[in-house]
């Protein structure tokens, strides 16, 4: 994760170095799962829009 943008959007790197726009998912809002600047996250990334997905796990 880059950079956390307002509505709990995120500026996210993926590993092959491109950057997307992601946003939590339900059950990580439900929780309160909080996630940091630095965080690796797992995203679902949409096959119609390759600049947004949506987070589903955070790693460290």
């Amino acid at each position: 994760m880059i950079e956390a943008l307002r509505n709990r959007m995120y500026r996210i790197q993926l590993d092959n170095g491109h950057e997307t726009l992601g946003y939590m998912a339900g059950k990580m809002k439900r929780y309160r799962i909080r996630i940091g600047l630095g965080d690796r996250v797992k995203i679902e990334l949409s096959p119609y829009d390759l600049e947004r997905g949506r987070i589903v796990y955070r790693l460290s």
